[in-house]
C-alpha cells in the first residue's frame, strides 16, 4: 500500500501549526485520507558562549534553538492530491520533506 509522508519542521510552533492546518484543509477538500498531524519530539540545541574572553572569563551566556516537527501521512492519494502538494505554498520558516513510501 502506497502512502505519502510529509514531515514539516520549523523554529516557531505557531507558524508550523498554521501550515499543517492549511495542508490538512487542502487535502480534505480533495478527498484524501489523512493520518495526523503527529507531533514529533522537539529537538533542543543549547549553546554556551563566553561574554568576554579576557577579564570576565566566568561570565557566560546561554542560547538555545528549538526545532518543532509534525508528521502527516496521506494514506489514499490520487494524481489530483499530488498536484495539490506540488502547488502548496508554505509560510517562510517552514521546511517540508515529502516522501512516497511503499
Amino acid at each position: 500500500m502506497d502512502r505519502v509522508r510529509i514531515q514539516l519542521s520549523a523554529y516557531d510552533y505557531r507558524i508550523l501549526d498554521k501550515a499543517t492546518q492549511s495542508i490538512i484543509k487542502e487535502l480534505r477538500r480533495n478527498e484524501g485520507k489523512i493520518a495526523g498531524p503527529i507531533p514529533l519530539p522537539t529537538r533542543i540545541s543549547r549553546y554556551t558562549v563566553l561574554r568576554s574572553p579576557f577579564v570576565n572569563k566566568k561570565s557566560r551566556e546561554q542560547f538555545e534553538i528549538r526545532i518543532h516537527k509534525r508528521l502527516i501521512d496521506i494514506i489514499d492519494y490520487t494524481s489530483k492530491t499530488v498536484e495539490v502538494l506540488n502547488k502548496l505554498v508554505l509560510p517562510a520558516g517552514v521546511e517540508a520533506k515529502i516522501n512516497v513510501m511503499k
